[in-house]
């Protein structure tokens, strides 16, 4: 009994030494196995890294072609917002540099005037500013319509005549006194008139002169004692056939009428000189 006793003590003593080798191993091996499980993953996320590259790789091409095609884009549009403000700033530069143009009229005695007439009366009459020279101010058309006391339709187709002749409506004109005479009271239409300025104006004096005139019968010109001493001249018309708007069939009465030609002239030598220029056909 006492030597199964000892036997048993000396197998227990032995028994952590036997298996601290075995404890030593088993650590030595788990030592050597670190820095293998070490390099098999670093050397896995190399390839995984490599194969990102690969992979990348095309891609970064793919962006780099793209933005070789986009920079010659981008370099138009630089190119366009650069101009861009040079447009403005031309346009600004017009703005400041803005000159009123005045349109040039088409009528023939607007341009003798210009071209002739202005250059010859400041040589005859020494003016020292071209604001000096005469010119026309307007045209008054008078026509009176006495029997309209009698018969008011007289009065509206001297209204109507007058408006194709002169090309604007006229006004009619109303007496201001009464006369037993005449049988007129005060406040009767007895008549129209018209002021013709601007164009208008220049349009009907080139048609008096050119084409109303000419078909006077027997026609030797105009009167040159018909200026009433500021410059204004009256010409008397005895019917109103010879304006070519005029239809024969139409005409009820034959009128005639008074035609006022006012100037800014001082003398009526000045105002004769003018009319000449202008194509005023006087009798010599």
């Amino acid at each position: 009994m006492a030597e199964d006793k000892a036997k048993k003590t000396v197998a227990k003593e032995d028994a952590p030494k036997k298996a601290a080798p075995k404890a030593e191993t088993k650590k030595v091996e788990k030592k050597a196995a670190a820095p293998k499980k070490a390099e098999a993953k670093t050397t896995e996320k190399k390839e995984t890294a490599k194969a990102e590259v690969k992979k990348a790789a095309p891609k970064k091409e793919a962006a780099k072609a793209e933005t070789k095609k986009a920079a010659p884009k981008a370099e138009a549009k630089a190119e366009v917002a650069k101009e861009k403000p040079a447009k403005k700033v031309e346009k600004e530069h017009k703005v400041e540099r803005y000159v009123h143009e005045v349109k040039k009229s088409t009528n023939r005695v607007v341009r003798q005037y210009e071209d002739v007439a202005i250059k010859a009366l400041m040589e005859k009459f020494n003016y020292t500013s071209v604001m000096q020279v005469p010119k026309l101010s307007k045209i008054v058309i008078n026509m009176g319509v006495g029997d309209a006391t009698q018969n008011a339709k007289l009065l509206e187709d001297a209204v109507r005549e007058l408006t194709v002749i002169a090309g604007q409506k006229p006004v009619v004109t109303i007496a201001k006194k009464s006369e037993a005479s005449f049988k007129l009271r005060a406040g009767t239409a007895i008549g129209c008139k018209v002021d013709l300025r601007g164009e208008r104006m220049y349009d009907f004096f080139e048609k008096l002169i050119s084409i109303a005139l000419p078909r006077v019968r027997d026609f030797r010109g105009v009167s040159k004692d018909s200026f009433d001493g500021h410059g204004n001249y009256t010409l008397g018309v005895r019917e109103q056939l010879i304006f070519a708007e005029i239809d024969f069939d139409l005409v009820n009465k034959v009128r005639g009428m008074d035609i006022v030609i006012v100037t800014t002239a001082k003398t009526d030598a000045e105002a004769y000189e003018l009319l000449k220029l202008l194509g005023m056909p006087f009798r010599r």
